[in-house]
């Protein structure tokens, strides 16, 4: 299976939302419709889908092509941010996960961004070889608070 990088669409919403399910990135306190109604009102933000297809002889699947990944980017002007970076456990592996970011970065840097940051659950530290393969790494010394200014 092959798979194409491409902008969200409305009608993605409901398997954006099932994956992001599957991949346990949401939380009962974050409405993730809202999340992504927020990042398409905002120039500087963006959602990424990556689209499952079938490999070049292989017989074509019937309906929607499957989403296998997403990434929400976006950049305020000091760092650029990624989040909801899901890829299907069944795509796991397969550079899914690896072609989002690379995307994702390229985009940013397009607006000038200098920096990419990301937050990682600290139950979710399986990620973390992921992530320093790509060449994140922890900041020293840096914490990240939050303050919430809207109940979904």
């Amino acid at each position: 299976m092959t798979f194409r990088i491409r902008e969200f669409a409305p009608a993605d919403t409901e398997q954006v939302v099932e994956l992001w399910q599957l991949c346990d990135l949401t939380r009962p306190w974050n409405d993730p419709r809202k999340d992504i109604a927020r990042c398409l009102e905002t120039e500087t933000s963006f959602l990424l889908i990556a689209e499952a297809r079938a490999e070049a002889g292989a017989e074509a699947a019937t309906g929607d092509a499957a989403i296998v990944g997403t990434v929400m980017g976006g950049y305020e002007g000091h760092r650029g941010w990624l989040f909801y970076l899901a890829s299907h456990p069944e795509h796991q592996g397969a550079g899914t996960g690896r072609a989002l970011v690379a995307e994702a970065e390229r985009r940013l840097e397009a607006m000038g961004c200098p920096k990419v940051m990301l937050m990682v659950r600290g139950s979710n530290t399986g990620v973390l070889g992921f992530y320093d393969k790509l060449g994140y790494e922890v900041e020293e010394g840096l914490l990240v608070l939050s303050r919430r200014l809207i109940e979904d």
